[in-house]
C-alpha cells in the first residue's frame, strides 16, 4: 500500500485494508458523529458508535473525559490491551478525527484513522448495516502518559498570538473575514463577535483531503501549508470553530508531515470569540 511520503503512515489504514479485516478479533472499529443519526442509518459492519457530543465530553463543563472515564467507554467498546481501534466518520473524517485526538491527549495509542472515512468506504459500495454491535464489555485502563503539549489552552494562545507563533485557522474564509460565525448548514451562533486572531494564516481544512475523502500526500500537504508560512520550524496551533476541523488539520501536519509542535486549541473561535479585550481581526 502507498504510504504517499508520510511521516507516520501507520496511523492510516485504507478502506481496502479495513475490507479484510472486519472480523479481525483484535480490531475494534468506531464510526463518531456529532450525534449518531449516520450510524443508526447504517455503518460499517463490527463498528460501534460513539456520539462525540455525549460520549466523549464530560457531563458537567466544556472538557473531555478524563483517563479513568475513557478507559470505560473503551471498555464498552470491548476494548483489550492488544486492540487496534480504528476511527471513521463523515465530513472527511472531521469528528473521528477530533476522536483521534482525544485518545492520543489523554494517552492512548493504538489508535487509527480510516482514511476517506464513510463517504470512500461508500463511494466503492462496500457493504453497510444497521445491526448495532454489542461487545462483551471489558475493564480497559488506559495506561499510557498524558499529552499536554499537543492541546493550547486559551491563556497560552492569548500570550503567543503575534509572537511569530504558526497560528492557522483552518475555517472557511467566509468565517476568517468575519462574514459568517459558522459553517452555512450550522447555526449562525455560539461566539460572541466574528473575525479571526490577528496574524493567524487562512488554509481551510477541507483542502488537505482529496474529493474522495482521503488525505492529500505529502508532497501536496507541504507545499499547501508552507505557502501559508505553517513550517516544521515553527511552534504551529491550529484553530477552528469547536476543534473538529482543526483536530483534521492537526493530524496532516503532526502525524503525515512529521511536524515536531503542533496543537490543537479545541476552544477555538467559539471561546476566542466571546473573550472580553481579546484581540481580533476582520477581513
Amino acid at each position: 500500500m502507498s504510504t504517499n511520503g508520510y511521516a507516520h503512515p501507520e496511523t492510516l489504514v485504507s478502506t481496502e485494508w479495513l475490507a479484510g479485516h472486519l472480523t479481525d478479533g483484535t480490531l475494534r472499529i468506531v464510526d463518531v458523529d456529532e450525534d449518531t443519526g449516520a450510524y443508526d442509518k447504517g455503518h460499517i459492519p463490527g463498528s460501534v458508535g460513539w456520539n462525540w457530543t455525549t460520549d466523549l465530553h464530560t457531563k458537567v463543563g466544556r472538557d473531555y473525559l478524563d483517563r479513568a472515564a475513557l478507559g470505560q467507554l473503551l471498555g464498552l467498546a470491548g476494548v483489550e490491551e492488544d486492540t487496534t481501534v480504528v476511527l471513521y466518520g463523515g465530513n472527511n473524517n472531521w469528528f473521528a478525527a477530533y476522536a483521534y485526538w482525544i485518545l492520543r491527549l489523554r494517552g492512548f495509542d493504538a489508535v487509527k484513522l480510516l482514511d476517506g472515512g464513510r463517504k470512500k468506504w461508500e463511494l466503492e459500495s462496500r457493504p453497510m448495516t444497521q445491526e448495532v454491535m454489542d461487545h462483551p464489555r471489558t475493564h480497559f485502563e488506559v495506561a499510557g502518559p498524558e499529552r499536554p503539549q499537543i492541546r493550547a489552552l486559551r491563556d497560552e494562545v492569548l500570550a503567543k498570538a503575534g509572537t511569530g507563533i504558526g497560528l492557522v485557522d483552518v475555517r472557511s474564509p467566509e468565517e476568517f473575514r468575519g462574514e459568517k460565525l459558522a459553517p452555512p448548514h450550522l447555526p449562525q451562533e455560539q461566539a460572541q463577535v466574528p473575525g479571526h486572531i490577528p496574524t493567524a494564516a487562512n488554509v481551510p481544512w477541507a483542502q488537505a483531503a482529496n474529493d474522495d475523502g482521503t488525505f492529500k500526500s505529502a508532497a501536496e500537504l507541504r507545499d499547501l501549508y508552507q505557502a501559508e508560512g505553517i513550517t516544521p520550524d515553527r511552534e504551529v496551533i491550529a484553530y477552528c470553530r469547536i476543534g473538529e476541523r482543526s483536530s483534521h488539520t492537526w493530524f496532516a501536519l503532526t502525524e503525515l508531515l512529521g511536524y515536531p509542535d503542533v496543537k490543537n486549541y479545541d476552544g477555538s473561535w467559539t471561546e476566542y470569540g466571546s473573550l472580553v479585550g481579546a484581540p481580533v481581526e476582520l477581513g
